[in-house]
């Protein structure tokens, strides 16, 4: 690890950057798929299927065969967890529900607010080397709470043209049925301009790679709304005398093994807890299936010694990490000073990966210094606030004078206007 030892507030921005990952070098590759998939439709989806993945699919639709299938190739532990997941992500989202609030703001003027599902919306779960079904819990369970009437999720399949049985259980659970065996870009274009038995949507959630993160910036600019910029996953922990080494290591590499490029950043309060982690993390490594990943994402991290707690947090706040664990006995006293994060892991036992899995909260988080201005996924992502006013007789008298001058002030004489004649007709009626 880097290692940096008291560092002044004007080092903090080199310290705290993130690798530059531009999308030029893929970003005509990637239009050149959008545009493709926009005029050609499916047929350019079977292209691009065969040309990257290698695989060539007559039906890129789930059948009702295979999601029944699936019900027996997942394992009864398998089952267990993702019920128990499902529950807790479902009680916690259910909570952000909203009952309409009728605000009287003027006598005789009523306004309120009220909470309208997204109705078509696209889900894409990544399904290569870690085929990620809880992400199809995180957006499919606030997906369905919301209201959404057309749900839809693209998901790469394998050569065999069978996708992650694991992914197609959770689908069941949750009464989506609308699964489609695409990936990559091309899976993106699909569900913004839709494809032969598959509408297109309005909005996009989901992580990926490279290429499907470009894809979702560019329909992004063509009016599909998506959930977030995304970027590699990260985590910052701040570790004091009270943590617990070998608990540290062991969350700085369940981040570090999402990818090489997995962000990793731990801010501690003196150089022997950074010592005791490093040994942890020697161990630790030795033993992961996918220490290769992990040992390249931890070599490029960073471990800053900061004894004054509210510089580190100064330090924190600017980096605006998607996960932050305040590793320590004294969380709760510290927590107040957190202002930019995507989620937050407070106390010794509260690893990151029970926010990624069970917890209940959503894993689907702002990355890359994003935390500063975005909300991580929640059931208000896919809903729409539309408001509503109205205004009696009694209204519009009481509110007419107000609206009359502003307008007039503005120059904007027929909004006055607007106005004026319904209480020259008020006036009339007396």
């Amino acid at each position: 690890m880097n290692i940096f030892s008291e560092p002044g507030i004007e080092d903090w921005p080199g310290i705290i950057s993130r690798p530059s990952a531009s999308n030029i070098d893929i970003e005509k590759t990637v239009t050149d798929i959008l545009s493709d998939v926009r005029v050609n439709g499916l047929s350019a989806v079977k292209k691009y299927g065969e040309l990257f993945d290698g695989v060539s699919l007559q039906d890129y639709f789930v059948t009702e065969d295979e999601f029944r299938e699936s019900k027996d190739l997942v394992s009864d532990d398998v089952k267990n967890a993702i019920d128990v997941a499902r529950k807790n992500i479902t009680l916690f989202h259910t909570a952000q529900q909203e009952s309409v609030v009728i605000i009287e703001t003027t006598r005789g003027v009523k306004c309120w607010r009220k909470t309208v599902p997204i109705e078509k919306v696209g889900l894409y779960v990544p399904g290569g080397t870690a085929p990620l079904f809880s992400t199809l819990l995180m957006l499919g369970i606030p997906a369905t709470l919301a209201g959404c009437s057309n749900i839809v999720v693209c998901t790469p399949c394998d050569k065999d043209g069978k996708i992650n049985p694991a992914i197609l259980y959770t689908a069941d659970v949750l009464g989506i049925r609308k699964i489609c065996k695409i990936g990559g870009a091309q899976a993106i274009a699909a569900m913004a301009y839709g494809i032969e038995g598959m509408p297109s949507v309005y909005k996009i959630f989901g992580p990926g790679n490279r290429f499907v993160t470009c894809a979702k910036q560019l329909v992004g600019k063509e009016g599909v709304a998506i959930d977030m910029p995304a970027g590699p996953s990260e985590v910052a922990i701040y570790a004091d005398e009270t943590c617990v080494p070998e608990f540290v290591a062991a969350d700085l590499l369940s981040q570090a093994e999402h990818g090489t490029d997995s962000q990793v950043l731990l801010v501690a309060s003196n150089i022997g807890i950074v010592e005791d982690i490093k040994r942890a993390l020697a161990v630790q490594l030795e033993q992961l299936p996918r220490k290769g990943i992990a040992s390249l994402a931890i070599k490029n991290s960073r471990a800053v010694i900061l004894q004054n707690v509210d510089a580190a947090f100064g330090l924190l706040n600017a980096y605006a990490p998607e996960h932050l664990i305040i590793a320590s006995l004294k969380s709760t006293d510290v927590v107040e000073r957190v202002i930019n994060a995507g989620s937050v892991f407070l106390g010794n036992f509260s690893p990151e990966s029970a926010g990624d899995y069970a917890s209940g909260t959503n894993h689907t988080l702002p990355t890359n210094g994003f935390s500063k201005a975005y909300s991580g996924v929640s059931l208000d992502s896919f809903v729409k606030k539309i408001t509503f006013q109205q205004l009696s007789e009694e209204g519009v008298q009481n509110i007419s004078g107000t609206v009359s001058v502003m307008a007039a002030a503005e120059g904007l004489d027929a909004h006055a206007n607007a106005i004026d004649i319904r209480i020259r007709y008020l006036n009339n009626k007396k």
